[in-house]
């Protein structure tokens, strides 16, 4: 288990075998799901992932003896349901844990659904307010005293320039919930050590994306 703030892995998956939908873009690294299992959640715990992907938190879950339930706008395996994560059909203060990795602007085409998340970008603020909804549902379906982890990288574009997207989701989650800590994710990446990337960020007088925003909050009540 992790035990500082700085988080490295030289490799996307843990131990042989493949957890969530092998090549699928953009998956979350199930080592650091597993991290935050191990360390905020207990065996019977219910686990939901409002943006699925490919199924990684919903295999880490079921290998830890944790209940999970994961939805996505466009699902691409059985055992996950269609659902827009401002919308989901669950009850309230019904979960133990909740994990999210949203999109991170554009980067990615996830969807052609004229209401997935990932067709807004970070530059606008229409992208944030969409998060916000998004952290109001967690925060509708978390049980009192659990937690809430958002996996969240950065975005830069040369002619437009840079958005904090972490700090800025740190932001709207701290006005809903109760800040537990902030970790830096570095995850081995070949790209990264590639040189003509590192030249061309010289040049360009930009910086390459080190590390990914880990923010952990828990809903408490602020009396408590």
């Amino acid at each position: 288990m992790q035990t500082s703030t700085l988080w490295y892995h030289p490799s996307a998956q843990y131990g042989d075998e493949v957890l969530g939908l092998r090549g699928y873009e953009g998956a979350t690294p199930p080592w650091v799901i597993w991290n935050l299992l191990e360390r905020y959640t207990r065996p019977d715990d219910l686990v939901i992932d409002p943006f699925c992907g490919g199924g990684t938190t919903l295999d880490v879950a079921s290998s830890l003896d944790r209940r999970s339930q994961g939805f996505d706008i466009s699902p691409v395996r059985e055992d996950i349901a269609r659902a827009d994560a401002r919308n989901l059909p669950l009850e309230d203060e019904s979960a133990d844990f909740v994990f999210m990795d949203p999109p991170y602007s554009t980067h990615i085409k996830y969807s052609d659904d004229p209401n997935c998340i990932g067709r807004l970008s970070a530059f606008d603020e229409e992208y944030f307010e969409a998060l916000d909804r998004v952290f109001a549902e967690a925060q509708r379906i978390l049980r009192q005293r659990r937690y809430l982890a958002v996996f969240v990288g950065d975005t830069f574009k040369k002619k437009r320039g840079f958005v904090g997207v972490g700090a800025r989701l740190f932001f709207h989650l701290s006005e809903r919930f109760t800040a537990v800590d902030q970790v830096a994710v570095v995850r081995g990446n070949r790209k990264l050590e590639t040189p003509r990337f590192h030249s061309e960020a010289a040049k360009g007088n930009f910086f390459l994306r080190g590390f990914t925003h880990l923010l952990i909050f828990k809903k408490q009540d602020t009396a408590e």
